[in-house]
């Protein structure tokens, strides 16, 4: 009754099958794999934000690189504002609404500088000078989040004209006359005070996103792929059984 099956028809949709529902498998196995790493990376940033607050030099030594372990770890650093160095992130939205980041280095007594997001404003992206409001002058002690740095390539981490795409202390390097510590900071506080502030980084969100519901659904396309596959060899092996009639005779195969 089915020996249909071993035409090269069938054969060959029958190894469609098994490598579309393999492919539907793995990237299911990726998403969930994908809410184990959010999981355990919400589990470091919650269990940072219950700490108090360290210096930067404590939390980098020197040369050490920003990972996924240290980043969002709240650090403390004091310096100068360097505003002929401030950058803007241009192509940055908040709630839909165009504007920049504000990225101004702060120099440290060690000669060695942290880049700092002072926050977003909102602008047009396409304006090379948006009126920034100024950072407190003189020493100004921060707190704030450490992050790593962008992974986007040196045409986005690059200035051009005062501005990037992309954060990254790795492309801002050659731009600056001192030493960049690795990573940069997303302010949360600044004493003294600006004497008007920028909106301030969002706090990251801690839910599991998207990629449960994403891997089930993965799931779901390859049973539904093999199912599909019995289904339609039932469907052949009913028919074949029962030939449609057209005016009383047999369809021919």
């Amino acid at each position: 009754m089915f020996r249909f099956l071993l035409s090269s028809r069938w054969i060959g949709f029958a190894l469609f099958v098994v490598l579309l529902s393999a492919i539907c498998v793995r990237l299911g196995m990726w998403q969930f794999e994908r809410l184990d790493d959010r999981l355990a990376q919400n589990k470091v940033i919650s269990a940072h934000f219950k700490k108090d607050p360290v210096p930067l030099t404590t939390a980098l030594s020197a040369g050490q690189k920003v990972d996924d372990s240290s980043e969002w770890t709240r650090v403390t650093a004091t310096g100068t504002y360097d505003l002929e160095h401030q950058v803007t992130v241009k192509f940055t939205t908040r709630d839909g609404a165009p504007g920049v980041d504000v990225v101004t280095p702060l120099v440290m007594t060690d000669g060695a500088a942290v880049l700092v997001d002072r926050g977003w404003i909102e602008t047009k992206n396409t304006v090379d000078n948006p009126g920034v409001p100024a950072p407190p002058t003189g020493e100004v002690s921060v707190m704030g989040w450490l992050r790593q740095n962008n992974g986007a390539g040196s045409d986005a981490t690059r200035p051009v004209d005062g501005q990037i795409r992309a954060i990254s202390s790795i492309g801002m390097a050659k731009s600056v006359p001192y030493d960049l510590v690795d990573g940069y900071l997303n302010l949360r506080t600044q004493d003294p005070e600006a004497t008007k502030e920028l909106a301030l980084e969002p706090k990251p969100e801690l839910g599991q996103g998207p990629h449960f519901f994403y891997g089930l659904q993965w799931v779901f396309f390859a049973m539904l792929a093999t199912v599909g596959y019995f289904w339609f060899a039932r469907a052949e092996a009913k028919e074949r059984r029962n030939p449609t009639r057209i005016d009383g005779f047999a369809k021919p195969d």
